[in-house]
């Protein structure tokens, strides 16, 4: 009764603006399926679109690649663009592209104004066919390591390691993706979409079912492995929830945390989020968390407006899906 009522909860709209919009919402427990539910017109395995969950994707396949050998998160990041040594950007690690550290000047994906239209992040995703070339011509703003600022160009970058990683071919990038993270973990209803170049456009444009999403977040749950085989290296889980320094919206290496001491991770907790929490993150509403202390993965997505923040009701959400399930594990121990 508790998750339904959960459910109910997401799905009804207020009585007036803003409204929610839910699309579907994926409860699982300790690796199982225990509630779900769906808009009309959408079911378990309608592609739906992650927007800048993507993000967490790519930050997964960087892992792979790390316990492969082929990256490393320290040293200068093998982008041919950077490797004469006087060049300034020849010292950006994968690290701080994960972390949105690296100091180029493409200015920021958290603001939507007028004037951002004209920020080279936007000239990058909506006029250049290949998206990680134009980011890596951009010049930095500030040294390497110093300063947060979240954008796109980031993540495209590292699509683009990705890709030069496996073969340099977007059918091998694809065939990479499928082998490595998605087939061992079931998730059977995804697609990656390419920029103009043929790269994976890891910023913000993967599909996939809420329950492949669901499934994305269990490996997380699951210190990275399934099926006990090892996805993603030893510490890796760890690593990506770990805050990054002066991130005020609370931000790890390809997840979002409550770890740490950032405006955003203090106020999810103020408002009911375990500690623990951390999650993938997309615009008007996209949410795949995890929460070890409590062996949830929660999935939300919908088309909901970004402010006021609890707009979406994932606040709403994640608490109520809390008390709902540790009230039924009291009720299974007894």
């Amino acid at each position: 009764p508790g998750l339904a009522a959960a459910l109910d909860r997401a799905f009804t709209e207020p009585a007036q603006a803003p409204y929610r919009r839910t699309r579907a919402v994926v409860v699982m427990k300790s690796g199982r399926v225990i509630a779900e539910r769906y808009a009309d017109g959408i079911g378990p395995e309608t592609p739906l679109l992650g927007f800048s969950m993507t993000k967490s994707v790519v930050s997964a396949l960087i892992g792979v690649l790390v316990r492969q050998g082929k990256l490393k998160l320290d040293g200068p990041a093998p982008v041919a663009a950077w490797k004469d040594p006087d060049d300034p950007r020849h010292a950006i690690t994968v690290d701080q592209l994960l972390r949105h550290t690296a100091g180029l000047a493409l200015g920021s994906s958290l603001e939507a104004s007028l004037g951002s239209a004209f920020e080279p992040v936007n000239r990058m995703k909506f006029v250049k066919s290949d998206m990680a070339a134009y980011a890596e011509t951009i010049p930095l703003e500030i040294a390497p390591g110093t300063t947060w600022k979240y954008h796109d160009g980031n993540i495209l970058i590292l699509s683009h390691l990705i890709r030069n990683a496996v073969g340099g071919d977007p059918a091998d990038a694809l065939r990479f993706a499928r082998r490595e993270l998605f087939a061992p973990l079931g998730m059977r209803h995804v697609t990656l979409q390419l920029d103009g170049s043929g790269t994976i456009e890891g910023s913000s444009e993967m599909l996939a079912s809420a329950r492949d999403w669901a499934r994305f977040g269990q490996l997380y749950l699951d210190g990275g492995i399934a099926g006990g085989k090892r996805i993603l290296p030893e510490g890796w889980v760890k690593y990506t929830a770990s805050p990054t320094p002066n991130a005020w919206v609370g931000i790890g290496a390809g997840f979002w945390t409550n770890q740490g001491d950032s405006f955003g991770a203090s106020f999810r907790v103020q408002h009911g989020w375990p500690r623990d929490a951390f999650f993938a993150k997309g615009t008007i509403g996209q949410y795949t968390i995890v929460i070890p202390s409590e062996k949830l993965v929660i999935v939300r997505m919908g088309r909901s407006p970004n402010a006021p923040p609890q707009a979406d009701g994932v606040f709403d959400l994640v608490r109520d899906v809390v008390a709902a399930t540790r009230e039924k594990g009291k009720m299974a121990g007894n």
